[in-house]
C-alpha cells in the first residue's frame, strides 16, 4: 500500500464552466433554502490520523459508479449513485470530494443545492431528510486523471489510468464517505473506446458493444469494499484467467505488450493462495489477480504494490524479477485480502493490523524457502532479534506502533514494528493459540472493520488470559518490552541524532515492507 502526494502530467484544461468548481472557492448550483428540521451532519468520522475524512450523519450501503473514458481528451465523464441511510435528521450532508467538476446533484430524484468547499461536497436536499431513512444521491461530474492535486487516487498511464486511493484519496475519483469504517457494496460500468478495456473490482457481469466504436464493461463486487480499496482501470489489457485452489477463479489484467514477459510471475499466484489458505483459511473473495499497471514512470508510479480488493495493483517491472526476489512481497499483498480488505482498519491508527500481518506472513513464507532477506538473514528469529534491537529508536523517531500520525503512517514502525508485536504475542501464547486468535479475529469482523482494541479483545478471549496489559505495552509504550522466550535480547540505546532512515516524510512506498 502507499500514499500518493502528486501526479506528474500537467492538467489539461477542462471544457465548460464546471472547471471553476475545483478552484478551492465555494461554487453553487441553485439557491440555498432554510431547513425547518434537521441539522447538518458532522463533517468527520473522528479518525485520529485523518480527522477531516467522512461524515457521521449517514452510512453508505452501496455505490454505483459509471465512468466513460475519452481517449482523445483523456478525460473521464462520470456519475456516482450513492445509496445511504441517515443516522440523524439532516438539513444538509457532505460527501468527500476533491478535484471533481460537479455538474448536478440529485437526492431521491430531486435537484439539490450543492457547494464545493475544500475537500467536501456539501449537499442541501430540497427537503430535510428524516433520521434512519434510505436515500439515493446521484452526482454527475467530470474528472481529469492528470490534474495536479495535493493528493490523488489517479495514476495516469499512456493508454488510460488506474486508481491508487489509499489512504485518503478515493474522493479524488468519486464522491464518497471516504473512510474504511464505512464499507459498502459496489457496482461499476466503464465505457471505453473499442480496443481498450475497462476493469474494476469483483467479477464481470456484462459487456455491451455500443455505437460509435465503444464498449461498456460492468462489474459487481460480491463483498463490501472500503473506498481506499476501489480499483477502476482503463488500458490496452489482456485478461489472463487461471484456476486457483478449490476452483478459485484467478484473473490477471495485463498490459498486452508485456503479457508474455509477466507470465512467470503471474503463474506463482495459485501456490501462494494455497500456502496462505493453510494458515488463514479459505480465500475470502470471489476472485483474485494482479494488475501490472502500464506505467513505469518513477514519479507517477512510485510504489511496488497496492492491495485494491480482488485485483492487486503492481509496478510491472517489479514483477519481471525472479521468484526469490518477488515471492514474499506477492505474499504480503495477498495477505491483505484477509488483513486490510476482509477486515479493514476501524481507524487509520490501526494500520499496523494490515501491514504487520502482511509482513509477518510474507516473512514466514520467505524464510520457509531459505531466501535471505535484505539484511542477509534467513530465519524469522534472526530478523526479529535485529528488529527488536531497533525498537526504542523507532519508538523515539516514529512513536508507538499503534499511534501514528499522517507523516509517519506508512513507515517501518507500522510494518516491521507490527511484525514484532505479533511475534511477541506468538511467543507468549504459543503457535496454536496464536493461530486460533487470527482465525477468530477474521471470522468475527469479516466484511467489516476492526480496531486495535478489537484485536486485543479477541486475543484475551481466545488465550483465556487478559492480554490488554501485554499488548498495550507493545503497541502504545514508549519503551520496547521484554521479548517472551528471549531474555537475552537487548535494545540498542536511542541516538537522538538519528534521522529516521526508515521513514519517508509525506507518504509511503511499499519498499518499507520487510518482505522486499
Amino acid at each position: 500500500m502507499r500514499y500518493r502526494s502528486r501526479v506528474t502530467a500537467p492538467a489539461a484544461a477542462l471544457i465548460g464552466t464546471a472547471a471553476a468548481l475545483t478552484t478551492g472557492t465555494a461554487a453553487y448550483a441553485g439557491p440555498f433554502t432554510a431547513r425547518d428540521t434537521g441539522t447538518p451532519g458532522p463533517e468527520t468520522l473522528g479518525d485520529s490520523v485523518f480527522p477531516s475524512l467522512g461524515n457521521d450523519g449517514y452510512r453508505v450501503s452501496a455505490y454505483h459508479l459509471d465512468f466513460a473514458y475519452d481517449d482523445t481528451t483523456r478525460l473521464v465523464d462520470a456519475a456516482a449513485t450513492i445509496e445511504l441511510r441517515t443516522t440523524q435528521a439532516l438539513s444538509r450532508f457532505s460527501l468527500d470530494a476533491l478535484g471533481l467538476d460537479i455538474r448536478t446533484v440529485r437526492v431521491d430524484g430531486r435537484t439539490a443545492a450543492f457547494e464545493q468547499a475544500g475537500e467536501k461536497l456539501r449537499v442541501t436536499p430540497a427537503t430535510a431528510l428524516d433520521a434512519r431513512c434510505r436515500v439515493r444521491v446521484r452526482v454527475e461530474y467530470s474528472a481529469d486523471p492528470r490534474r495536479i492535486l495535493a493528493h490523488t487516487a489517479w495514476v495516469a498511464t499512456p493508454d488510460g489510468f488506474a486508481l491508487c486511493p489509499q489512504p485518503n484519496s478515493a474522493h479524488t475519483a468519486f464522491p464518497c464517505n471516504d473512510h474504511p469504517s464505512d464499507k459498502a457494496d459496489f457496482t461499476f460500468r466503464i465505457t471505453v473506446p473499442s480496443g481498450l478495456r475497462g476493469v474494476a473490482n469483483g467479477v464481470l457481469t456484462c459487456t455491451e458493444d455500443l455505437s460509435g466504436g465503444r464498449t461498456a464493461y460492468s462489474y459487481r463486487s460480491r463483498s463490501p469494499i472500503a473506498t481506499e480499496l476501489v480499483q477502476i482501470t482503463v488500458g490496452d489489457y489482456v485478461i489472463k484467467d487461471r484456476q486457483g485452489p478449490h476452483g478459485l477463479p484467478l484473473r490477471d489484467v495485463v498490459p498486452t505488450a508485456r503479457a508474455a514477459a509477466l507470465e512467470p510471475a503471474l503463474a506463482l499466484t495459485p501456490n501462494l493462495v494455497q500456502w496462505l489458505e493453510a494458515r488463514l483459511g479459505a480465500y475470502p473473495f470471489e476472485t483474485y489477480g494482479l494488475l501490472p499497471c502500464n506505467s513505469d514512470d518513477a514519479n507517477a508510479f512510485d510504489f511496488t504494490g497496492l492491495e485494491t480488493q480482488t485485483l492487486t495493483l503492481y509496478k510491472p517491472n517489479f514483477l519481471l524479477q525472479a521468484e526469490k526476489s518477488i515471492g514474499s512481497h506477492m505474499m504480503h499483498e495477498l495477505v491483505h485480502s484477509y488483513f486490510g480488505n476482509l477486515v479493514s482498519p476501524g481507524n487509520w491508527a490501526d494500520l499496523w493490523l494490515n501491514e504487520g500481518h502482511a509482513d509477518f506472513y510474507g516473512l514466514l513464507y520467505r524464510y520457509e524457502r531459505g531466501w535471505a532477506d535484505s539484511l542477509g538473514l534467513t530465519t524469522m528469529e534472526a530478523r526479529m532479534k535485529n528488529t527488536y534491537a531497533r525498537g526504542d529508536q523507532w519508538r523515539h523517531d516514529s512513536g508507538p506502533v499503534a499511534a501514528p500520525n499522517e507523516a509517519n503512517l506508512f513507515d517501518s514502525q507500522r510494518y516491521l514494528g507490527g511484525v514484532l508485536v505479533l511475534y511477541a504475542l506468538r511467543q507468549l501464547v504459543g503457535e496454536d493459540v496464536f493461530a486460533a486468535i487470527e482465525h477468530t479475529f477474521l471470522a468475527r469482523h469479516r466484511n467489516s472493520s476492526a480496531t486495535t482494541a478489537d484485536y486485543i479483545a479477541v486475543a484475551s478471549e481466545v488465550s483465556g488470559q487478559d492480554q490488554s496489559g501485554f499488548l498495550r505495552d507493545w503497541l502504545y509504550g514508549t519503551k520496547t518490552p521484554r521479548m517472551p522466550g528471549h531474555p537475552d535480547w537487548t535494545v540498542t540505546p536511542v541516538n537522538s541524532a538519528l534521522a529516521s532512515p526508515h521513514s519517508r516524510r509525506g507518504g509511503h512506498w511499499h519498499e518499507n515492507s520487510a518482505t522486499l
